[in-house]
């Protein structure tokens, strides 16, 4: 499935933050937020907690049981991350949208622009293509980015776990 950049690149990150350790560090949220293309990641103490308290939020909107539940925790996100839409040319790339000043600090860009990402999966795509890992006790969430969009499992790990402890179900009631 083809994602624009907020869309796409930025739900994955809300995906990625959401799905991070209470306990991570500040090393590992800098080198998510590059792996995703987020310019400037570098952080302090004070917007590592930030951006974990964002997180909890995030995974909020991915794990809500319905969809007006899910539609309210997104809105909720963009009232939040108080995002305002711009047209940017930076870095001599073509017109492009912007949820935040890119001069603004890391934590503002990135709550804008996982909050806008996870409202424009919502509206552009199919609203299914947030989700939840279908595997007992796994909480982590993300983006269906699968062409048929019926992905259930945060991984192939989770999924095959699930298959084959059926099949041995199965196998134990013949």
């Amino acid at each position: 499935m083809h994602f624009n950049a907020y869309g796409g690149n930025a739900a994955l990150l809300a995906a990625a933050l959401a799905n991070l350790d209470d306990g991570c560090d500040t090393h590992t949220v800098e080198t998510l937020l590059a792996e995703h293309r987020v310019a400037r990641p570098r952080l302090t103490g004070p917007q590592l907690q930030l951006l974990l308290a964002w997180r909890l939020r995030l995974w909020e909107a991915f794990a809500a049981p319905t969809r007006p539940e899910q539609v309210g925790a997104v809105n909720r996100l963009l009232t939040d991350a108080a995002a305002r839409p711009y047209v940017s040319t930076h870095d001599g790339q073509p017109p492009h949208l912007h949820y935040a000043d890119e001069n603004a600090d890391v934590v503002t860009r990135v709550r804008a622009a996982t909050a806008a990402g996870l409202a424009l999966v919502l509206t552009e795509t199919d609203p299914c293509r947030l989700g939840q890992c279908s595997a007992p006790g796994c909480r982590a969430v993300f983006v269906d980015v699968s062409r048929n969009g019926r992905r259930a499992y945060c991984s192939r790990l989770c999924a095959t776990r699930v298959h084959v402890s059926a099949h041995r179900d199965r196998k134990r009631r013949r």
